[in-house]
């Protein structure tokens, strides 16, 4: 259960992360966002390096210095929503910094350079430096060698976590393998069903054209042996007659 557990939880949390981090993308060089960040009045965000460089881009004739604008005031237009920001006589230097932003970058940057849980490897809730290795038979969970020294499992009959999983794994390949048998007897059976069903029915489509059939044959056998008696009951009069 423990287990269970543990992985649910990283997968929620890279989960998060992946779309905390898809959060944090500039629009212009698809990277992170290089502090600082300025926000822009249609509340889209971008590096200043990347705002200073659509903005050179759309005022090309402006002169600049260190690749830096130095003529005051101009205008862009947003790269994720096309509204046209009007800059001041500081330029992109007076876009307002979006501090929010640049805090959250620094705590994802922390979060990320932490030392990930391999899923491999899972860890125990009781003890954290502890790996699950063991499986206890009693309460049917897997548990580390701490649990089984110390802590709720002490009292308890325990295996090895590999034994135990190429056991059971092979308990259900067998149990795969007999309802697959099973299956293809039932299929048999069902097959037979419906052959008989077919034979049957073909018997009775073709008894009743049959009976009339022998009917009428009876009946004209029945024409053909009346002249027959006659001949017979002359001739047996013709001998006594004799």
């Amino acid at each position: 259960m423990s287990t269970s557990l543990n992985y649910k939880s990283f997968s929620k949390e890279q989960q998060t992360m992946d779309t905390l981090e898809k959060q944090l993308i500039c629009p212009i060089c698809l990277e992170m966002f290089t502090k600082p960040v300025v926000i822009l009045p249609c509340q889209h965000n971008l590096c200043r390096k990347c705002a200073s460089d659509i903005f050179q881009a759309s005022n090309p004739y402006l002169p600049t210095r260190g690749g830096t604008t130095v003529a005051s005031g101009g205008r862009f237009r947003c790269p994720s929503c096309r509204h046209e920001v009007v800059l001041d006589r500081h330029g992109v230097y007076g876009l307002q910094r979006n501090l929010l932003v640049e805090n959250i970058i620094d705590i994802y940057k922390q979060e990320s350079t932490r030392p990930e849980r391999k899923s491999e490897q899972p860890m125990c809730e009781e003890h954290e430096d502890e790996r699950i290795n063991i499986y206890c038979l009693n309460c049917e969970v897997p548990t580390c060698s701490m649990c089984k020294v110390f802590g709720a499992h002490k009292d308890c009959q325990v295996a090895p976590l590999t034994h135990v999983f190429q056991r059971q794994k092979t308990e259900l390949s067998d149990g795969i393998a007999v309802l697959v048998g099973s299956n293809d007897r039932v299929q048999g059976i069902i097959s037979q069903l419906e052959e008989t069903c077919r034979t049957v029915e073909v018997r009775i489509d073709s008894s009743a054209p049959q009976g009339q059939v022998e009917g009428a044959s009876g009946s004209s056998d029945g024409a053909e042996n009346e002249p027959a008696r006659h001949v017979f009951s002359f001739s047996w009069l013709n001998s006594l007659s004799e």
